[in-house]
């Protein structure tokens, strides 16, 4: 990995710690301090940044991380919603039978546990068990150029749902209802049905971010 991707690969575990904070103003100094990094990999990680729109630099006054307002949301959910609704679609007719009904038995036994009561342990396991199964329907579609659009799409959904939005322990048991009416359909080798479901998923998950 060179300087450059681990500066940006530091920069983004970061961003999701809160170490560093959606609006705030950073200079390149405070950068390489925070990060770890020497100023060249920081100079050459800006310009991927912008283009990725995590940062943006503000004339007279810096660099800014990118601030979780209406339309940063509003665009991370729209791009989700356009390259999921095709991975799902995909899946439905092509992933392997043994491995929907491993995603099902997952999700089963996590909202049987959740069921009995919600633990720490238990619902980060929900929530990685949970982007690992989106993005797991993107990359089945085989391209790493959608597989990288989404990553990077995935670090800003991440990032929006890092405070009050994420998957809270009320949520767990509906959010694996949600995941299995994905699953059923794709069970069953519906595509249309899997893309329904899918909407609904997401447009849950991006109603809970608005009423918050």
């Amino acid at each position: 990995m060179s300087l450059r991707e681990q500066a940006y690969d530091s920069f983004t575990t970061h961003l999701l710690s809160r170490r560093i904070l959606p609006g705030q103003f950073i200079s390149q100094r405070e950068l390489t301090q925070i990060l770890d990094v020497p100023l060249g990999a920081v100079r050459e990680m800006i310009p991927r940044l912008e283009a990725d729109g995590l940062i943006r630099t503000m004339p007279h006054r810096g660099l800014q991380v990118a601030p979780v307002d209406m339309g940063f949301i509003r665009n991370a959910f729209q791009l989700r919603h356009m390259l999921e609704r095709e991975a799902v679609a995909e899946f439905a007719v092509n992933a392997p039978a043994e491995e929907i009904e491993s995603l099902r038995k997952a999700h089963e036994e996590v909202r049987a546990q959740g069921v009995e009561g919600v633990t720490p342990e238990l619902l980060a396991h929900a929530q990685d068990m949970d982007w690992r199964m989106h993005q797991r329907m993107v990359d089945a579609l085989g391209n790493e150029l959608v597989s990288g659009i989404y990553r990077t799409n995935l670090i800003k959904i991440r990032l929006i749902r890092s405070e009050d939005t994420r998957m809270l322990p009320e949520l767990l048991v509906a959010v694996m209802d949600e995941h299995l009416a994905i699953i059923d359909a794709l069970a069953n080798r519906d595509p249309q049905a899997a893309v329904h479901a899918l909407d609904m998923h997401i447009d849950s998950a991006r109603q809970r971010v608005l009423r918050i």
